[in-house]
């Protein structure tokens, strides 16, 4: 026996259809917005894990505290290492290290440790909510750190030059990937003193680089990852930005085998600098393993030296050429930094 089909049954079945798609969506955007008050974290993964020391590296060391400057809108106080050079050493020049996003200073020591022994003193700094610094890390809140770093390191060095003179003036900003794009946002808007910016890895936007995320998570996180990217920093914050306002030299590198920020962002970055620039793209390099290379060590070195014994005005200077390291690296004892 056929049954009449029922009009209330399938308007019943119609509702409940409705009503689980709109909780679906309701949820989805509930929950995409929810990342978006907080969607900065993603560029963050500080502990408080003690991964290597200086001592390991036969490394003196300070410890420093930087504050966050005077009216700041979520003060901080930063720790940092001052890694000086051995004793009886001539200083070649003073380096501030910007590390990336992972873990804290002492993951990312390796790739410093060596330059002290080459004549170079370092400032390697913890940006807010890392290691034992105080705070809760933003995209702004690291700009403002670099600048504290550049201001007690612009001051450290005039007392260290009033009590010796053979130690030269001027810095190098070295930042490697999140602290790459911090560094040249800090350089550009505050280049006094910097001889130098040195970029490793780094990408060229906000937004860019987390839509990349999305679209490698694939569906159906990617498209509440691109809704996520809107509460981020727009293009006129971006390094892309920023770069193009440089006032100092930039040395950017950069490996074809990163999978994390892929090379297209570092070869964009040095089309948008002005002159003088340079590019070394290191062939099978990943993300930030640059420096466990002896060659690129080598390139680097001798760029850090030209420019701090050139003393000229930046736009006086001549601009750098791109150059390829080869790929073979150096093992590391700590983990790979991120």
């Amino acid at each position: 026996m056929l049954r009449r089909p029922d009009p209330h049954r399938r308007r019943s079945r119609a509702l409940q259809s409705a009503l689980r798609s709109a909780l679906t969506l309701g949820l989805a955007l509930s929950f995409g917005l929810s990342l978006s008050g907080c969607a900065e974290r993603f560029f963050f993964a500080a502990d408080q894990r003690n991964y290597s020391a200086p001592q390991q590296f036969g490394l003196a060391a300070e410890d420093v505290w930087i504050d966050s400057p005077r009216g700041a809108e979520h003060p901080a106080r930063m720790h940092a290492w001052w890694l000086p050079v051995p004793p009886g050493q001539a200083v070649q020049g003073t380096v501030l290290h910007l590390h990336g996003n992972g873990a804290n200073v002492s993951n990312h020591l390796p790739l410093v440790a060596w330059l002290p022994a080459e004549g170079w003193q370092v400032l390697t700094l913890d940006y807010r909510g890392y290691g034992r610094s105080e705070g809760v890390a933003t995209l702004e809140g690291v700009v403002a750190d670099a600048r504290a770093a550049l201001d007690h390191l612009r001051t450290r060095l005039q007392r260290q030059r009033a009590l010796d003179s053979a130690v030269p003036p001027g810095l190098v900003v070295l930042g490697q990937s999140l602290g790459g794009a911090t560094a040249i946002r800090a350089v550009a808007e505050d280049p006094a003193e910097v001889r130098l910016l040195v970029v490793d890895s780094a990408f060229d936007s906000y937004r860019g680089i987390t839509r990349e995320l999305g679209d490698a998570l694939g569906a159906p996180w990617s498209w509440l990852v691109q809704a996520n990217s809107i509460a981020l920093p727009g293009p006129a914050a971006d390094p892309l930005q920023a770069i193009t306002r440089l006032r100092v030299p930039v040395l950017l590198i950069h490996g074809s085998a990163d999978a994390m920020i892929p090379i297209g962002h570092g070869e964009r970055l040095h089309a948008a600098a002005p002159a003088p620039k340079g590019f070394i793209r290191v062939e099978g390099g990943q993300h930030i393993d640059a420096l466990r290379r002896p060659a690129v060590r080598e390139v680097l070195l001798q760029r850090m030296r030209e420019q701090m014994q050139a003393g000229l005005a930046p736009n006086t200077r001549t601009a750098g050429t791109a150059r390829t390291a080869p790929a073979a690296a150096a093992a590391a004892a700590a983990p790979a930094p991120r």
